[in-house]
Formats: structure tokens, sequence, C-alpha cells
């Protein structure tokens, strides 16, 4: 223990501590350095594109990695260098990556610390930050879920902190006793807004008492204290699972990125912090102990720089990448040969919602990895009781009430499935997807194309009006997710169809956006197989044969058409209910089209910018020289969808089918 040097800016506690873990702790703090130093001379001379320093904060990545063990999940930031290469991340790959080559990490999609590995137990952030915390929360909950004692850390920055995210996953860890370290890094500044115009209590530490949680402040530059702190609570939490929230006081020496400079940062500040380099004390500290001699600092020195050296020549002899159209678009969902099951007997006449019920009971069966998520889900069963009765089946660990955080859950959720497991997420109501857009778009939709991680997610979504619900409680919301590549958008309109497509959709370990329409759920009954089986997502369904007008929709509209039809029987429709959206079955749209020669699709959402209008665009693409008409479109009107009945029916387009059909049929 140093008691003497008074040119130190800390007291180094190494009681209990071997020789060997100190020497390898300074080994990788310097390794860090090194390397970060080498990349900002390359962004100086344009061999990479943008750097995220982070100089002065070494000793808490390299600390926390040291605490955990290798099989254990750490989700670091963008300035967290050391956690990668203590986990002996061979340099070429990260220099690599940093370039966009090949052997990196993400095939050159995405940039500096912006990925994952499974083989080294790292899940990088995405540029949003907050939801890599809830992700954390899930991988916790799979190590719980399967008794295993393990920890998980995730990073964020104080910056990071002020995001809802953050709130909702420290909540949510809370509530369910989890395993997670939530490290946070508070070096003063969030790009160069200070913490006083950030959050206004004296510690981000204080923030834990608000959820029962345990919490540490930390000298983050201090790499003893970081390493023996959490290396003692990892040890607890492992055998006593919870949260525990640690604030690391530290600096960060330069920019936010380069290009940010720190002009904002007072002289007296920076020189400050320049004295408690985390480096240069530990370095002087071992020496002055005689546990590191100069000799043997100048060789480590010479190694680090000799590994960098030869590593650089290795990533710049690799080939810029290529790429083309069939690599990159096989690369946006995980391959997966849906295993067709049939089953025709035992046939029961069952509702639209007893049929969700008996396939998420009939899944829950299969998969003893899948955990169902969701408000009131448990022992009320849900606001349509379609989960009644599954605590007593499958237990609470399975059947998880969530607090009102749906962002934090669909974070949870792709957790889950990082450490191996399935998650159904149900959506209270469709509207309420809002509240968890992002990491559903930014996080569940990327990652398999990002770095080859898939999201076993299905997110379902009671939708859709007609039952006089407003604004809030009754909007069919699809349209915002078929943009998103990277999403599977399944929208049945029958009881057989959304029982099979919900098994097919839990079985796929891609990310699934499940839409169940409320006006159906106790108004359509059909005969329903009661055993276990699939239906291929992404194929249509012809459900009626005609010569005149292809109509094409899904979901009520399917309802509303077949209505029509009987109104109409001078019109032979060729009638097909899509039930996937993506994918999109544009086979058997077309060979309808080519026959009838005309066409009008179905949407229950406001017309401009749903996807009547892709299709739309599709057969012009496709089917213009057997058109005999333009292609109809047929949704809502431009406004929120209204309470009032009579408003209601004025808004749905439903009420403007038969019309338009007709006007198409004389075209």
């Amino acid at each position: 223990m140093n008691e003497t040097s008074s040119t130190l800016a800390f007291e180094y506690d190494n009681r209990f501590i071997s020789n060997n873990v100190l020497l390898d702790l300074h080994y990788n703090m310097l390794k860090s350095r090194m390397i970060e130093e080498k990349m900002l001379v390359l962004l100086r001379q344009g061999k990479i594109s943008k750097w995220f320093s982070g100089i002065g904060q070494e000793a808490i990545a390299v600390g926390v990695t040291t605490a955990l063990q290798a099989d254990e999940y750490i989700l670091p930031m963008h300035r967290n260098l050391g956690v990668f290469t203590t986990r002996k991340i061979p340099l070429s790959r990260l220099f690599s990556q940093w370039q966009g080559k090949a052997s990196g990490f993400t095939k050159g999609r995405d940039r500096s610390f912006h990925f994952g590995s499974q083989e080294y137990k790292i899940v990088g952030m995405i540029s949003h930050l907050g939801p890599q915390l809830g992700v954390a929360d899930g991988i916790a909950l799979a190590h719980k879920f399967r008794k295993e004692k393990k920890v998980t850390a995730v990073f964020t920055g104080e910056g990071g902190t002020s995001e809802g995210d953050f709130h909702e996953a420290l909540n949510i860890a809370s509530v369910w006793s989890l395993p997670v370290l939530f490290c946070v890094e508070n070096n003063g500044y969030g790009l160069s807004t200070p913490t006083s115009e950030q959050y206004n209590c004296k510690n981000i530490a204080d923030k834990g008492i608000g959820y029962g949680m345990e919490s540490h402040i930390i000298e983050g530059n201090n790499i003893l204290e970081v390493f023996t702190t959490v290396n003692e609570i990892a040890k607890s939490v492992r055998e006593n699972p919870r949260p525990v929230l640690l604030e690391f006081k530290t600096f960060r020496m330069r920019g936010h990125e380069e290009a940010s400079g720190t002009k904002y940062v007072p002289d007296a500040l920076m020189d400050d912090w320049k004295h408690k380099d985390p480096v240069l004390n530990y370095t002087q500290f071992l020496l002055d102990e005689h546990i590191l001699t100069s000799e043997e600092y100048t060789n480590q020195r010479n190694e680090i720089q000799s590994e960098i050296d030869e590593h650089l020549q290795i990533s710049y002899a690799e080939k810029a990448i290529s790429s083309n159209d069939s690599n990159e678009l096989n690369d946006v969902f995980k391959p997966f040969e849906n295993e067709l099951v049939n089953s025709e007997k035992n046939k029961n006449n069952i509702r639209f919602i007893d049929a969700i019920s008996q396939g998420l009971k009939q899944s829950l069966i299969k998969h003893d990895n899948l955990i169902i998520m969701g408000q009131d889900i448990a022992e009320y069963g849900g606001v349509f009781k379609i989960t009644e009765g599954f605590v007593e089946e499958f237990g609470k660990e399975r059947i998880r009430n969530t607090p009102i955080c749906e962002s934090g859950i669909v974070a949870t959720a792709m957790g889950l499935s990082i450490n191996g497991m399935k998650a159904v997420v149900e959506m209270q109501f469709a509207d309420f997807v809002s509240s968890g857009f992002n990491p559903i778009v930014n996080y569940l939709a990327k990652s398999h194309y990002r770095w080859g991680q898939h999201a076993d997610v299905v997110v379902r979504m009671p939708c859709g009006g007609g039952v006089g619900a407003g604004p809030f409680h009754s909007q069919t919301n699809e349209a915002w997710f078929t943009k998103t590549p990277g999403l599977k958008v399944v929208y049945p309109a029958f009881p057989r169809d959304a029982k099979g497509l919900l098994i097919s959709a839990i079985n796929d370990p891609n990310p699934v956006m499940f839409f169940e329409h409320k006006a159906l759920y106790r108004t359509i009954s059909e005969d329903v197989p009661e055993d276990y089986y699939t239906l291929p997502l992404g194929k249509a369904a012809l459900i009626n044969e005609g010569k005149n007008i292809t109509l094409i929709t899904y979901g009520a509209g399917v309802h509303w058409a077949l209505e029509v039809l009987g109104n109409i029987p001078k019109v032979s429709i060729d009638l097909i209910d899509l039930r996937s959206l993506c994918p999109l079955d544009t086979e058997t749209i077309y060979n309808s089209v080519k026959k009838t020669g005309k066409a009008l699709v179905l949407q229950e959402d406001t017309l401009f910018g749903g996807i009547a209008s892709d299709i739309s665009a599709l057969i012009t693409e496709n089917c213009f020289e057997y058109l005999d008409a333009p292609v109809k479109r047929v949704g809502s009107l431009e406004t929120p969808i209204p309470f009032s009945k009579n408003l209601e029916n004025q808004y749905l387009a439903k009420n403007r089918l038969e019309n338009e059909l007709l006007n198409l049929f004389n075209y």
C-alpha cells in the first residue's frame, strides 16, 4: 500500500492483489492508451474517419472488465477501448473494424465500437445510447432464469443518465432483482454540456435511492479502487442477484470526438485532471513499489508498439470491402426455414382471441426458453384476457408483468435473445408502441445486418378501429414498421391464420411485429385445429376467386371486403388476404392482377404513406402492360381516428370501399 509518494494523485491499496494482477491491470491500461495515441495519429492522416477518445478513462474499462469473468457479458460505450483489449480481441480485427473492412465485426456496415461479439461476450452500443441499458436487463434476466451465477455490466455516460431508457432500465432491474452493474462514467460533460445542466442532484449515485438500488461512488481514475470495488460487488451479486449503480468519477482528456476539441473546459479543471491521469499515476506507483522496473516498463511499451504496428500492417494489407446486392439483402434477416407442421384433426370453432391464446400457450410448451412480458398479463390475464390462467400453468418467471415502460421492455427482450432465449412482448395497445419505437426500429431491426446478432422477439400489437376507442387506442400503425428493413410484419384476419402464423412468428429467430385487430377478437370465429401447427410467413391467401378486379387487403379489411362482395354480385373479385406485409407475397398479387387487369388495394390506415401505396407502385412497375385501369387505393381519412361512432364510421375506409369498387369496375 502506497502512503509515501506525494507526487501521486491517489493512494493505491494493493494489499490483497497479487503482483500478476497488478501488472496485468497496468499492461491493459497502457495498451489501451498507446492504441488511442496511434489512432489519433491515423485520424490526422485520414486513415480512419472518426475517433471517440477514452484517454483519461482507461482505469474504468480495464478495471471493470478484469473484475468480470470471461463469460460474463459487458456492454461498453464508444470510448471503452479497454474492454475490447482486455478481452484480448486481436488488434487486427479492431483496426479492420475501424477501417470498415471485412475482417472487422460488421462487414463494413457500422463503424468504431458499434458492434458486438458473442465470442468475446461484448455487446456494443448504438448511437441512441439508452437502449443498451435495457438490453443488459434482458441478458441478466436470462442468467437469472437459468439460475446461473453471472453478472452483466453495462456502461453509460453522465449524459445518458438523462435519457428515459436509463430510468426504465434501472426500474426494471430493481423490480426484478436483476444482476446488473450499471456503470456510469461521469466525466462532467455530455459533449460540451456540463453536469450542472444535465441533472440537479449532487451525485448520479443518488439516483439509485429512488429505485431502491444499492449504489457506490468510485474514483474512476484509480485502477485499484475500480478493480477491487467492482470485484467485491460482482462476487456478492453473483450470490445475491440484484442491480447496483456505480458512479465512476473521471474525466475525458480529449473532446467528445476529435473535431469537438476541449475549449469549453476551463484550463484549471483540465490541469487538475491531468494530474489524475490514471495511466501515469499507476505506472509511477508500480515503479515506486518496485513491482515494475524501468526496464520492464520499456519492454512493455516496445512489446505493445510492436503488436500495434504488426496488426496495423495486417489490416492495411486487407483489401477494401466489396459486396453485392444479394449479400446485403441476405444479411438483413437470420436465415430460417420454418418447419411446416400440419394439423387438420380435432378442430374446434373458436374466436380469434382464443386462437391467439392457444398459439401462445402451445409455444410456451414447445419452447422452454420463451418468456412473455407485458403490462397486466400475469394474474390479471391482460386487458383482453388472452393470457388468463397462464401464470398458474407456466409461473411468473415466464409470464411477467412489466412496469409501464415500453422502450425498456423491448430492449430487455433484445437482451433475452442475445443470451439465448425467446421473448414475446405484448403492447397493451398497438398505439403505445410509440413509446418503444426506438429499440424496435434501431436495435431489433438492425442487429443482424450490423453484426450478425438476431433478435428472437415477437411484439404483439392489438390494433385497429371500429370499437369506439378514440385516437390513442384505435390506430393501425403497421406502416411505421413496413418501412424498416429487418422487421417482419404479420397481420392475420382469421382465427386459424392467427394461431398458425403466431406460432411461426415465435419460431422465427427474427423480430416480428404481430398485428391483432381488436374488433376481430370476439366477433370472428371459425374451425381451428386444437393441436400445434404452423403456417408460412410471407404467403398470402386467395379467399375468393373472380375475373374483374383484384382486391388486396388484410386484417379487418378482409371482412369489410367479404361484406361488400355480397352487396355487388355483378362484380367478380379475386380477394387476396395478404396475412404477411413483410415479407410480401408479390407472386400471388401479380398473378391475380395479370388475370383481372384491375387492382384495388384496401387498408384501414390513413391513405398517404401506407403500404397500399407501395403495393400500388409494385403493381404498376411489374404489371403495367396487363392493367386496364389505374391501380386504386382505398384508405381512411387523413385525420387521427376519432372516438364518436358517427365520426369513426366516416373516418374508416370501409364505407368508401363499395363505391370505389364499382367505379373501378365501370372504368
